[in-house]
C-alpha cells in the first residue's frame, strides 16, 4: 500500500466486511482495537464508512490489547482516542465496550489488571474474532516489549508492565497467550521507520514481540511501502 492513509482505509473496510461475515455465524463478534496513529487512524476510518451503516453494533463487543495506567481522560489513554475516533460515532452500547482501568479507577495497575482477567472470564474467555495490533520501531505489540520482562516473563491473560521502556512507564497488557488466542491476528504498521522491525517479524525472529503475534486461522501483516522495504 502506498502510505499510512492507505493503510488504515484497507484495514477499516476488511475489519467491516470481516465482522459482518462472524455475525452471518455467530451472535456476537469480538474485536480487539489498538491504538497509534495508524490504529486510531483505522478507528476513524471505520466511523466514517458507509459499510458502518449495515453492522448490527449491539452484537459487536470491542475489547483492547494494552493501554496506559494514566487516569480516565489523560490523552495518553488508548481508550480516549478511540472513543474520539469511532466509538463516539456508532451505535454500541456502552456494555459493549470493554476499557482497560484508569489509574484514577485502580489503586495498581496490577489491580487494573485483575479486573481486566474477570471482565474477559465473565465474557466467557472469548476467542477473539479480530485482534489488530500496531507495531513499535522496536517490534513491540501491545505493550510487549522486545527483551523487557513484559514478553520475557510472560503472565496470565492480562498483566501489569512496569519500567516500560516507551513512556508511560506503566501499564496493563493483554498476554501473548491471549494474543495468541485470536483467531486472526493482524498486524498494522507504516512508516519507514518500522522497515527493520517488519523485516526481522516477517522472518520469524520471535526475539521480536510482533513475530510471535499469530491468530489461530489467520496471520495477517497490513503495511504501506515504506515499511516493506526492508523485507
Amino acid at each position: 500500500m502506498p502510505d499510512r492513509d492507505a493503510v488504515a482505509r484497507t484495514t477499516a473496510a476488511r475489519l467491516l466486511v470481516t465482522i459482518q461475515d462472524v455475525l452471518a455465524a455467530q451472535d456476537v463478534v469480538n474485536v480487539v482495537v489498538t491504538g497509534g496513529t495508524v490504529g486510531i487512524g483505522t478507528l476513524a476510518e471505520v466511523a466514517a464508512s458507509p459499510l458502518a451503516g449495515d453492522v448490527d453494533w449491539t452484537s459487536v463487543h470491542v475489547w483492547w490489547g494494552d493501554e496506559r495506567f494514566v487516569p480516565a481522560g489523560d490523552p495518553d489513554r488508548n481508550e480516549g482516542q478511540a472513543q474520539s475516533a469511532m466509538l463516539a460515532a456508532l451505535p454500541l452500547p456502552e456494555e459493549n465496550i470493554h476499557r482497560m482501568g484508569a489509574s484514577s479507577e485502580h489503586d495498581t495497575a496490577e489491580a487494573a489488571a485483575e479486573a481486566y482477567r474477570a471482565a474477559i472470564t465473565a465474557a466467557g474467555d472469548p476467542a477473539w474474532d479480530v485482534l489488530m495490533l500496531g507495531l513499535g520501531p522496536d517490534g513491540h505489540v501491545a505493550s510487549l516489549f522486545r527483551g523487557h520482562p513484559s514478553y520475557t516473563d510472560g503472565g496470565p491473560a492480562a498483566y501489569a508492565v512496569h519500567n516500560s521502556p516507551k513512556p508511560p512507564p506503566t501499564r496493563v497488557t493483554l498476554s501473548l497467550d491471549s494474543i495468541r488466542r485470536a483467531r486472526r491476528v493482524w498486524v498494522i504498521a507504516a512508516g519507514a521507520e518500522k522497515a527493520a522491525s517488519v523485516a526481522s517479524c516477517v522472518h520469524g525472529d520471535e526475539t521480536f514481540p510482533g513475530a510471535a503475534a499469530r491468530g489461530t486461522d489467520e496471520t495477517l501483516w497490513i503495511i504501506d511501502a515504506a515499511a516493506a522495504t526492508a523485507i
